[in-house]
């Protein structure tokens, strides 16, 4: 898997090649899942505190749309993980 993350967000990494990574892919799959599920919260975190007015309602569509996204990718990976 590669990944390329603009430094928008402090804290988020550069990751390529993660495959490399001794961990197995589900636990790379469910470590993602977590890692976007934080970004969301973190979206919604600024949306309610009323960063970027201007783009509230765009963006509170993108947090449902992310949150569904996520909820549905892991019920899949729960699905089909041994």
């Amino acid at each position: 898997m590669v990944a390329i993350v603009t430094g928008w967000r402090p804290g988020w990494v550069f990751i390529q090649n993660s495959a490399s990574v001794s961990q197995s892919p589900s636990s790379e799959i469910q470590e993602l899942l977590q890692e976007l599920d934080g970004d969301r919260s973190w979206l919604l975190q600024q949306i309610d505190g009323g960063r970027w007015p201007e783009l509230r309602l765009d963006l509170a569509a993108l947090e449902r749309e992310l949150g569904q996204m996520i909820i549905r990718a892991t019920e899949l990976h729960e699905d089909t993980s041994p």
